[in-house]
């Protein structure tokens, strides 16, 4: 007769769990595949190639860099800039100075390739650095600070490490996002970030702790009658009426998309 251990039986079930929840938010938001192939992706003024890069082109990135607004910008911080694709948005559609941080080596390998490839090199400069040494060793404030983050908080890990320092908060606490924030900020700056909603509400109370305020959050979802999968974040230090929006990729058929995701991202997606 064969007895099992009831902690053992408990950490299989955890480890499961939080392997599941590792492919569900891997896999959230459709993306737009028409444009993509394994090694480069296709924009309608530039390309990504992203052979390099451990994490590649997605929804979520398109969306930050497609929703955030530069208003009058001038000069602007991305975190975690991976192949450079959000950067290289965000110097399409402004005048602003823009600095590119990554950690991981062969990603700030492959976004200055990126970034010397298209129309807007002279815009962006790429750091090979954490935020945290950025932060300690540079004095330069910002009128706005965008972020794709690592939001994967004690989940199941894969055998990549550079997979896993892109995905995951290891290297990137949300505490240590947005201290550096609060000091990287100009006093009228903005931070503009995404998450899961589960993470969005961890990284709300931080931000508040710290005298950033939620301004304007925009509520994505995949379809109208599917929970949302990620919220696009705004933080200021004026404590503003909220704006909040809600933003459907699809309509009820597979790759039938909104109107307001095509007026989004038309600069952008070629399709569009």
């Amino acid at each position: 007769m064969h007895f099992f251990k009831p902690l053992a039986i408990f950490k299989k079930i955890a480890l499961i769990f939080s392997f599941l929840t590792l492919i569900s938010y891997h896999y959230p938001l459709k993306f737009e595949r028409r444009n993509m192939s394994a090694d480069k992706f296709e924009f309608k003024q530039f390309s990504i190639n992203q052979s390099k890069c451990a994490m590649k082109v997605g929804t979520d990135a398109v969306l930050l860099g497609a929703w955030v607004q530069i208003n009058e910008a001038q000069n602007i911080l991305d975190i975690g800039t991976g192949t450079g694709v959000i950067a290289i948005m965000l110097a399409q559609k402004s005048d602003s100075d823009i600095v590119a941080l990554d950690i991981d080596v062969k990603a700030c390998e492959q976004s200055r390739e990126n970034i010397k490839n298209s129309p807007w090199p002279q815009k962006i400069k790429v750091y090979n650095e954490s935020l945290q040494n950025y932060c300690c060793n540079h004095n330069e404030k910002f009128d706005l600070i965008v972020s794709n983050p690592p939001f994967f908080i004690d989940a199941y890990k894969s055998a990549e490490e550079a997979r896993n320092q892109a995905r995951h908060t290891d290297q990137l606490p949300f505490n240590d996002l947005v201290n550096c924030a609060v000091k990287l900020l100009k006093p009228n700056g903005r931070i503009c970030i995404i998450l899961p909603t589960k993470e969005s509400i961890k990284f709300i109370a931080l931000a508040i702790a710290q005298h950033l305020f939620l301004t304007k959050i925009t509520h994505v979802k995949t379809t109208q009658y599917k929970d949302e999968k990620r919220q696009l974040l705004q933080f200021e230090f004026t404590n503003k009426e909220l704006i909040e929006e809600t933003l459907v990729i699809e309509q009820e058929e597979r790759h039938c998309y909104s109107k307001e995701y095509k007026e989004l991202t038309k600069d952008y997606y070629l399709s569009f």
